[in-house]
């Protein structure tokens, strides 16, 4: 099978290996435009396309996809590169671009898509971090024959995965990463020979996973305790969890939930031990600004932290 291939961050990147370790033509690479990043602010390829320039691989990165919009230069190529590719079908995963029409109907095949999570519950675009932060017990990956909708085609290809206690969306990526790459290769596999299975999603049961902002990263103390270590496992590698202490910024990244009362941001016992709206936190792995983050021995060596002390948002 001919297989263009769309997407860009790591967890795409995986799923573009397995393809090419699987034997599948790819003609073409879709991904997004090369970014700002680092304290440089130089130009950086996404993993997707580093991994397909590595492979001798063909890439397009337009801007845009909409033939009638601001990049309609951009659409106008693509179609024209998607054309050319004369692809059975086209593998989606993490891509950053809604696919128009034009481009779900241009593959013989239509689009699969590889999604982190077991729709319909945690449609859109952050489902690990969501997953996570709701405190599922579980997840996986859903590979999707994609229509016009936001994450609503026919399921083709659908598998558990465990969330452990201690998973951040760092752990559970790699996992969730590896699991799409096999995924796609087993339903590519079965539409060659036929048989891929689609069944409609279920109208009920759909949640929507909102993208991650920063602004999330601020910590409400006045939470229960499991929900914000939730977060903090949500919100780790980004935005991590910020609290005020003195005027200093202070990143939060890893805590344990413990008892205790207090007034919600006040520090109830050495550790630090942190009151919340019902329960504590044993804050455990902590960063000041402009420094690394580690163990919260290592911080408190540099600032120590006094019972009576209070953390804000």
């Amino acid at each position: 099978m001919r297989v263009v291939f769309a997407g860009t961050p790591e967890f795409a990147a995986v799923a573009l290996d397995a393809l090419l370790r699987a034997g599948f033509t790819v003609p073409l690479v879709l991904t997004q435009p090369d970014r700002p990043a680092g304290r440089g602010m130089k130009l950086q390829a996404s993993a997707v396309k580093q991994r397909a320039i590595a492979a001798g691989l063909s890439v397009a990165q337009p801007q845009g996809l909409r033939l009638d919009g601001k990049y309609a230069a951009d659409a106008a190529a693509a179609r024209d590169a998607l054309v050319a590719a004369d692809a059975d079908v086209m593998v989606v995963a993490a891509y950053g671009l809604i696919l128009p029409q034009w481009a779900l109907d241009t593959p013989r095949r239509g689009c699969l898509n590889i999604h982190a999570s077991l729709l319909p519950r945690w449609r859109g675009a952050a489902p690990i971090h969501r997953a996570i932060e709701a405190g599922d017990a579980e997840t996986g990956v859903t590979i999707m024959q994609m229509d016009a909708g936001l994450d609503t085609g026919a399921m083709c290809v659908v598998e558990r995965l465990k969330i452990g206690a201690g998973d951040t969306t760092a752990t559970l990526h790699d996992r969730l990463a590896e699991l799409g790459g096999r995924l796609i290769v087993e339903a590519l596999e079965m539409a060659a020979c036929g048989g891929l299975p689609q069944t409609p999603q279920p109208a009920e049961g759909v949640s929507y996973a909102h993208k991650i902002e920063k602004a999330e990263s601020s910590i409400d103390w006045t939470r229960p305790a499991a929900e914000i270590e939730r977060r903090l496992r949500a919100f780790d590698p980004f935005p991590g969890g910020v609290a005020a202490l003195a005027g200093e910024a202070v990143k939060v990244w890893r805590a344990e939930v413990v008892e205790g009362r207090g007034a919600p941001g006040e520090v109830i016992a050495p550790g630090p031990v942190v009151a919340c709206g019902e329960g504590a936190l044993r804050l455990t792995e902590l960063q000041r600004a402009g420094g690394k983050r580690g163990p919260a021995v290592a911080f408190l060596q540099a600032r120590p932290i006094q019972v009576g002390e209070r953390f804000g948002a």
